[in-house]
């Protein structure tokens, strides 16, 4: 199998998971919050599947209009399983990082001047598409203002009613950002002369993920006629989160959260992590003192803050399963923590003394 068709094999895989990761959305419906978690994490796959899809397109097309030979397509790597809900939220408020994958001005007179031709005008015409769901999303922002509320009116047909605030000095336009953050006034809305203009703005934005996949598709089928003389590969590997695509409880297992009121058993597991980690902060400072480093206090203070919040937060995502036994079974981990703990404080300065005593 040529590069080409390796790659253009692998393209087609990604735009079918892409596609697959769509239809999943919808096939969820949300109900209960374990039917909830499972939806957002498929919407997260397919944020993240779309923009894989849109960024190997993208680094094809590129390659092709250099006439360079193609790489592996790029894709965003899913993180590790302990921190994969941390990933979950960042993909959510990312929207996957399409619109970072949008292609640019550069990328778009590049494609201007390519020959011409069916399949090379509808890539250039998707690829204005996005370009215009990308303006859309920047300029939304701008069609609201400060307001404030007409007296005596209340209750929520009042929402939305009274006068623009006063612009701030040197920023005339209702929508900055500065005049958004400080103007007088308690209320935002959209400016009323702009609706209209800020629905077809916020569709033209919504309309990305449509327009992502349909880029992408426009470039395969531009790369099969003139790169495989018309003949469809079969779909290739799939890399990224396109792989899990309808395994949402094994991507982002559920995570159970702390209890709103701890009990007696569970308050001395949480007690004995926290003197663990305290023992452990205070290692940097030990050595230090030992081994005559308090020149370097701030390096040694630094090391031992970087401890104490590597283990704080460490807590706070497993504390949780290590507390969910019953009965005086959730202490057992606090008891291990605390006779650690003990150890730890008791033999530091033994340690230190051995290794870095007298220097």
């Amino acid at each position: 199998m040529s590069g080409w068709e390796r790659a253009i094999a692998d393209l087609r895989a990604q735009g079918t998971a892409a596609r697959a990761a769509a239809d999943r959305v919808r096939e969820l419906r949300a109900g209960t919050v374990q039917d909830v978690r499972r939806r957002t994490t498929a919407v997260a796959v397919y944020y993240a599947s779309e923009a894989d899809y849109l960024r190997s397109a993208v680094a094809l097309l590129r390659a092709h209009l250099g006439d360079r030979p193609p790489r592996q397509l790029p894709v965003a790597r899913v993180w590790p399983r302990a921190v994969r809900d941390l990933w979950k939220e960042r993909v959510l408020a990312r929207t996957g990082g399409v619109w970072r994958a949008v292609p640019g001005q550069g990328e778009l007179e590049q494609m201007r001047s390519a020959r011409p031709g069916p399949l090379m005008d509808a890539v250039t015409e998707q690829a204005q598409a996005l370009q215009a769901s990308l303006h859309a999303r920047r300029t939304h922002p701008r069609m609201y203002e400060k307001y404030l509320p007409a007296p005596g009116r209340r209750g929520p047909a009042a929402a939305g009613v009274g006068r623009p605030s006063p612009t701030l000095p040197g920023f005339a336009d209702r929508g900055h950002p500065v005049n958004l953050a400080l103007a007088a006034g308690t209320g935002i809305r959209i400016q009323p002369e702009r609706l209209a203009e800020a629905s077809r703005l916020k569709d033209e934005e919504f309309a990305v993920h449509e327009r992502a996949l349909a880029l992408g598709d426009a470039v395969l089928a531009l790369l099969v006629e003139q790169r495989l003389d018309g003949v469809v590969p079969q779909a290739g590997c799939v890399r990224g989160a396109g792989r899990w695509v309808g395994r949402e409880e094994v991507l982002v297992p559920h995570r159970p959260g702390w209890p709103e009121r701890l009990n007696g058993f569970q308050a001395v597991t949480l007690a004995g992590l926290g003197l663990l980690v305290l023992a452990c902060a205070a290692l940097p400072l030990t050595i230090g003192e030992r081994a005559g480093l308090f020149s370097h206090a701030a390096l040694l203070f630094t090391g031992a803050a970087a401890v104490a919040f590597t283990g704080t937060a460490l807590i706070g995502r497993t504390g949780p399963r290590m507390i969910k036994a019953q009965g005086a079974r959730a202490a057992v981990p606090g008891i291990v923590a605390g006779l650690a703990a003990l150890a730890v404080w008791q033999g530091q300065g033994s340690f230190a003394d051995y290794y870095f005593g007298g220097r």
